[in-house]
């Protein structure tokens, strides 16, 4: 007799096929043509990422993972007892499985993320490392204002957000603070929230996280067309197009772009675009911040510093803030 699959509660707000159609035609319609780095993660493209989170060259989650585990127990001490964990944008879960780790006993784990086999794969394993712990899957669009679930636990703690892998960064200035106050209504007056911010440091490193020897990041950045493909009947060539990353220094950003390779018309859902060799898709972007200048950004955003985590060389920091 087989064992029995870990207890789920799932909440399915997963967007529209309508809204990702919508998205495209409007991005490629503009004069640097563009696409919302939320849409990467399909499936595949899920799994790709997860793969990049192993390559030598993208440090980000390595060192984020040490940070976790060196300052757990400090972590533990600022959620205060029986906490609900919430994590926005989830992938395999094992930073919140790291944060975990440190807890004696928290309330709950609410998981949200836009991909919705991939978080309920990463909930399951979850709720079967912690087979006591409620564990809650949200599929939804995060970075748009939503009314967490409520746990079923009667005494719990006061929530505590996590916002891991710098993904802060695919926001623009003016945007991160716009989502930080979203984040700041969703988890209410008196919750706690962790984000993880890439540091500033030499371009020639960033520029070899995001663009690494074995063409992963490449797939990546590419499996968006295919998506495209797929699931809007675009007849995108992905032959046509290659992957770039380049570090905008006036920006203070790594940018991916999708380079057109010969002049040729697309069609996407009965929508034709034209592209001409050498113009590109912008795709993504990847802020990189000094420690005040996101500070000062929380603050903005009715955010209170609590404490700054970092590794010893200095590439990553880990935020805790404070909701009021």
């Amino acid at each position: 007799m087989s064992a029995r699959a870990p207890a789920v509660a799932f909440h399915d707000l997963e967007p529209e096929l309508s809204d990702f159609r919508r998205a495209v035609w409007a991005g490629l319609a503009r004069p640097q043509k563009e696409l919302p780095p939320k849409f990467f993660y399909d499936d595949h493209g899920s799994a790709l990422f997860e793969r990049i989170c192993a390559l030598p060259e993208y440090y980000l989650t390595r060192v984020e993972l040490a940070i976790l585990e060196c300052h757990g127990a400090e972590i533990v001490a600022l959620a205060g007892p029986r906490p609900t964990l919430a994590e926005f944008g989830v992938g395999s879960a094992r930073k919140i499985g790291t944060l975990l780790a440190s807890f004696e006993r928290p309330s709950a784990y609410i998981a949200l993320d836009i991909a919705k086999r991939p978080l309920l794969r990463a909930c399951h394993e979850v709720a079967t490392a912690w087979p006591a712990l409620e564990v809650i899957a949200v599929c939804a669009d995060y970075s748009r204002p939503l009314a967490l679930p409520k746990p079923k636990a009667a005494d719990g703690g006061r929530r505590l957000g996590a916002f891991f892998g710098s993904s802060i960064g695919n926001f623009t200035p003016l945007e991160a603070v716009r989502f930080l106050r979203n984040l700041r209504t969703t988890l209410g007056p008196g919750a706690a929230l962790l984000v993880g911010v890439d540091l500033k440091k030499d371009p020639s490193v960033l520029k070899a996280a995001y663009d690494d020897a074995q063409g992963v990041t490449a797939a990546f950045n590419l499996n968006l067309l295919a998506r495209i493909n797929r699931e809007l009947d675009g007849d995108f060539e992905l032959a046509r197009f290659r992957h770039r990353a380049r570090y905008n220094a006036a920006q203070g950003r790594v940018e991916m772009h999708l380079e057109c390779l010969a002049d040729h018309e697309v069609c996407i859902s009965g929508h034709r675009f034209a592209f001409a060799a050498g113009e590109t898709i912008h795709t993504e972007n990847s802020y990189k911040y000094r420690s005040a200048e996101f500070q000062d950004m929380a603050a903005s955003a009715g955010l209170l510093p609590a404490r700054l985590f970092t590794d010893p060389n200095g590439l990553f920091s880990l935020h805790v803030l404070e909701v009021p």
